[in-house]
């Protein structure tokens, strides 16, 4: 039984981008400033070391799949609540009562070419994906049968 599981997470690339994610101190960054509790219960409940991630340009012409990544810790406080002078504090989350979480990301593979969201859509299996029911969650997550398919685009 295979109990990887696999992630489509989305960033800006002119605010955060896979290049970035590659030139980052040892590969890693945290998956800051998540401020959607449905996103925020993946990070904290769901997301185990070694899970697969999609990294996924959004909000960029043509919006696509750009390479992968892995989960590389277990969730935890994300600091960025607690900093007043962050654009994702949160004055309601207190340290012994936190309101968001976060993981590290770890970055694996930059793709040879992006995978739009176009020709997701224009694929049979990967039409059904989250990512097209639950378009503004920025976290999302991903079948097998999605992560091998989109493995496979890559080799034709």
């Amino acid at each position: 039984m295979n109990t990887q599981n696999y992630w489509l997470m989305k960033s800006e690339p002119d605010v955060f981008g896979i290049e970035d994610l590659k030139n980052a101190p040892k590969q890693t960054t945290m998956w800051e400033g998540v401020r959607n509790y449905e996103a925020r219960n993946f990070m904290r409940d769901k997301m185990k070391i070694g899970d697969g991630v999609l990294f996924y340009h959004s909000n960029v012409t043509p919006p696509a799949i750009v390479g992968t990544a892995i989960i590389s810790s277990n969730s935890y406080p994300d600091p960025s609540q607690f900093d007043s002078e962050s654009e994702y504090a949160d004055p309601k989350s207190t340290e012994e009562k936190p309101r968001w979480y976060l993981v590290n990301v770890t970055f694996k593979s930059r793709f040879k070419r992006a995978i739009t969201r176009e020709e997701l859509q224009s694929h049979p299996i990967l039409s059904e994906m989250m990512l097209f029911k639950r378009n503004r969650l920025s976290i999302t997550p991903v079948s097998e049968e999605e992560w091998n398919s989109i493995h496979k685009i890559l080799e034709e």
